[in-house]
């Protein structure tokens, strides 16, 4: 029938894969149906186009297009963690000392907010990290499973190829030997008939003498 494909390789039972030369011609072979294969169909039309920028985001397509220019990335601004007194032509502005008392302010409650960050961690961390290990426990637990059955189905597999490959070897000889025997026996019958033709021959030759 047509598309169907014809395997005519029996590796359990057949001989000389390990002879000299024979995984360099069969590479050969492999690479020569590579060189001349030219696919007729796509086999990715059922797919969705690929959307690359799906997922980039307006900071993402800046830092894309800076790395596409080779300009240097911007270096982070250290400003805000500092507490600067105002200039030295400012330090009877008011309106100066107002912005860094501010910004006091802001850096003492960043750091607040950074131990109490950093107390609840201390109170729930330990939990939430046991709880973050057990789930990777149960995913390699699951995948472990997984992996075994897999192996097993293709155990499986290659068992049943195995016995079905030694059955058709076992029939195969079977055959080969009936060629065989055939073939000798009609080597014999065709030495057998050149010999009565060369006697007749004969026989013919003397007769014609009388």
């Amino acid at each position: 029938m047509a598309g169907e494909v014809l395997v005519d390789a029996l590796p359990y039972i057949d001989q000389g894969y390990d002879d000299p030369g024979v995984r360099e011609a069969a590479l050969a072979m492999v690479e020569e149906e590579t060189r001349r294969y030219r696919p007729t169909k796509n086999y990715l039309e059922h797919i969705p186009p690929l959307d690359i920028n799906k997922f980039e985001t307006e900071i993402m397509r800046k830092d894309f297009e800076r790395i596409q220019q080779r300009l240097p990335m911007e270096p982070l601004s250290m400003i805000r963690y500092k507490l600067p007194q105002p200039p030295t032509g400012k330090m009877s502005d008011i309106a100066a000392w107002t912005e860094c008392v501010e910004n006091s302010m802001s850096q003492l409650e960043h750091q607040s907010t950074r131990i109490v960050n950093l107390q609840l961690m201390l109170e729930y961390g330990p939990e939430t990290w046991k709880e973050y290990l057990q789930t990777l426990v149960n995913c390699v637990s699951q995948a472990q499973s997984k992996l075994i059955q897999l192996r097993k189905e293709i155990q499986e597999i290659n068992w049943e190829r195995k016995v079905m490959q030694i059955k058709g070897g076992e029939q195969l000889k079977k055959l080969e030997a009936d060629w065989v025997g055939l073939v000798s026996k009609n080597y014999e019958i065709e030495q057998a008939c050149v010999l009565l033709e060369k006697k007749i021959q004969i026989l013919q030759a003397e007769k014609a003498k009388r």
